[in-house]
């Protein structure tokens, strides 16, 4: 079943010997398009830390009662280190946070999703570290906010189509399918939904996600008021 990373937000999360908190964010790999991690926020139980919840970690998801279950113990959580959010992780300080919690790292497995835990904070950076836009040369520049992405723009082959507000993923394989688009005037105020199969790029620098369709291709296949387009890349 899919679920909206949008009504997920503020569920709450339920370690195996109590609450830890609720959920925050995600951690997307943009070219995968998997869900990495979950991003925790741990409200007055660890004074406000942000800790990362990798897809194996997480068990039952609860719609009716808002809860999603973890399969960690509290101290094994409150142990692990605290995160920055809105900028890309370390894949060394990712490295660490895999060996904490004894498990082998997503990129070795071949895996699509990682393993609980969370990377420690990134060291600051220096003018020789320092990438493109200000980013560090280590960071993994894959990993991006589903939050940051939101309100990103659509633009087709013949010109905008909307604004991305949520991300339609699979419950079981933690792997976003489609961008829930809204569609603003020209399409009567309707939400769609665009595969990511359908997505050529994201420019980070212009807030703006391309995809190889025309507006005519989403009108086509509107018989409801969600519109589904599938396809593959050309």
């Amino acid at each position: 079943m899919l679920k909206n990373t949008q009504e997920i937000y503020g569920y709450k999360l339920a370690a195996s010997d109590g609450d830890i908190g609720h959920v925050q964010d995600f951690y997307f790999d943009d070219t995968s398009w998997a869900v990495r991690y979950l991003v925790a926020d741990t409200g007055s139980w660890l004074t406000g830390r942000l800790v990362l919840l990798a897809p194996h970690a997480l068990g039952r998801l609860d719609g009716g009662e808002k809860l999603l279950v973890v399969n960690l113990t509290r101290k094994k959580i409150e142990d692990s280190p605290s995160i920055e959010t809105h900028r890309p992780v370390s894949r060394q300080h990712e490295a660490d946070y895999y060996r904490y919690y004894g498990q082998m790292p997503y990129w070795e497995a071949g895996g699509m999703t990682g393993v609980a835990g969370s990377p420690a904070l990134s060291p600051p950076s220096t003018p020789e570290s320092r990438g493109h836009h200000g980013h560090n040369q280590r960071d993994d520049l894959h990993l991006r906010s589903t939050k940051a992405i939101a309100g990103y723009q659509i633009a087709a082959t013949d010109g905008a189509l909307g604004a991305v507000s949520g991300f339609k993923f699979d419950e079981k394989s933690w792997i976003i399918r489609d961008l829930v688009v809204e569609t603003g005037h020209w399409f009567a105020g309707k939400a769609v939904l665009i595969s990511t199969d359908r997505i050529t790029r994201i420019s980070y620098e212009e807030s703006t996600v391309f995809v190889n369709l025309t507006k005519a291709d989403i009108q086509r296949t509107a018989e409801n008021e969600v519109a589904k387009i599938h396809g593959r890349k050309h």
